[in-house]
């Protein structure tokens, strides 16, 4: 009865231990993902505190204030479900308190039991008279055997006694702690509710106001897809520029240009190898910025708060601080350096075959044919007439466009 109480002790709280350790695991990667929207949420407000007094209610505007809001709705939603999991840590660790009370109980009564029976086994008499009261030498040592077995079993079960006890002050002082951290987050949650509302307002507000200016704003944006027309145009010369004087290096004697299969131009080895390098970091390649949010994503789609509105762009427009350094996302050489309207000051940088494009720069600080390393300054950014600095960034393997949110790491 003893060994199959222990066993069923041993077995449950290695259980709850097992699955207190998938918990707290769990409870880990949500902090973890608080805190990195948090810091997001902190680059919003820096980035936003310093547009410049000339700000005006604008699409530009709309797409930070929305992009902000849905990053505090991504707080919010993290915080309920990390009270989601308290509480489930709670019922947890009040059904193994319950556990460890019935447990610490039948101990308790099989050492009682134990105790009981012994005084019954040697009929009141001292263990010494019991010992050698036996009436020969093999009764002697079954007696001897029995004092131990007895002894080793009764050490035993007031080790398990007061093990299971300690066990149940920690639970009981660990549950009173989650109640408290349950409180600290429901008010944490409570905050952060009402700073997600005041978004709310003002997103509605901007909304308001440019649902008045629908034409304006379309007339933009049909302006803004010429001047990106212009863009692509320039960067889709540069590469098929690249690509034919790639071919024909390869057609010179003794040339160690080649073109692979899957590539989609000549290259030597060392631009290979680069291309290859470019290609493997895809997803973990730095932001052109050291801080910033994207306010406006590749692709075509309608604007996700402003009705009759739809957004288009090859790149990405990442909003960033005033003045801030733009850089290379990667190593590679400065291929073009070129000024188009709407987009101010462009760097177009190769990487083998892969080149990415920085736009909206108010000013350079490279040269065409200069060999960068990633993360190097290479201007910085632009204000528009708006108050806002947005860099526009491009990727693109050989002549094919490719979406940028892809290749750099995500926030």
């Amino acid at each position: 009865m003893y060994r199959l109480i222990s066993f069923l002790a041993v077995f449950l709280f290695l259980g709850s231990f097992e699955a207190f350790s998938q918990t707290k695991k769990t409870r880990e990667e949500l902090e973890r993902e608080k805190a990195e929207v948090q810091a997001r949420l902190r680059e919003f407000d820096i980035i936003l505190k310093q547009t410049t007094a000339t700000k005006q209610t604008s699409l530009g505007e709309l797409n930070a204030i929305t992009s902000q809001f849905q990053s505090q709705t991504r707080l919010v939603n993290t915080l309920d479900r990390e009270v989601r999991l308290i509480n489930q840590e709670i019922s947890e660790t009040e059904k193994k308190i319950k556990g460890l009370e019935v447990q610490l109980q039948d101990l308790k009564s099989e050492y009682s039991r134990m105790i009981y029976n012994s005084s019954k086994l040697n009929r009141g008499l001292s263990i010494v008279a019991f010992v050698f009261s036996s009436g020969n030498f093999n009764q002697l040592y079954m007696r001897l055997k029995y004092l131990k077995q007895y002894s080793d079993s009764r050490k035993q079960q007031a080790e398990q006694i007061e093990k299971l006890s300690n066990e149940l002050v920690s639970q009981r002082a660990l549950l009173d702690q989650k109640k408290i951290d349950k409180v600290t987050v429901l008010s944490e949650e409570q905050k952060e509710k009402g700073e997600l509302e005041r978004l709310r307002k003002s997103q509605q507000g901007v909304v308001n106001t440019l649902t008045k200016k629908e034409k304006d704003i379309q007339r933009q944006i049909t302006a803004t897809k010429k001047q990106q027309e212009q863009l692509n145009r320039m960067i889709k010369q540069v590469i098929e520029d690249e690509i034919r004087r790639a071919e024909a290096e390869s057609q010179r004697a003794n040339s160690t240009t080649t073109k692979k299969a899957g590539t989609s131009m000549p290259m030597t080895p060392e631009a290979a190898a680069l291309s290859s390098s470019f290609a493997g970091n895809r997803g973990k390649l730095p932001w052109p910025v050291e801080t910033g949010f994207v306010s406006q994503g590749y692709g075509t789609y309608p604007h996700p708060t402003l009705k009759g509105i739809v957004q288009d762009s090859d790149g990405l427009e990442i909003r960033t601080q005033p003045n801030a350094n733009v850089r290379t996302v990667f190593d590679g050489t400065v291929s073009k350096i070129s000024t188009i309207p709407g987009y101010g000051l462009t760097v177009i940088i190769k990487h083998g075959e892969y080149f990415t494009m920085y736009s909206r720069l108010k000013d350079i600080s490279v040269k065409v044919g200069q060999t960068v390393k990633a993360k190097e300054t290479i201007g910085k950014v632009a204000v528009n007439p708006n108050g806002e600095s947005e860099v526009h960034f491009q990727t693109w393997k050989g002549l094919q466009i490719m979406d940028p949110a892809t290749w750099i790491t995500s926030k």
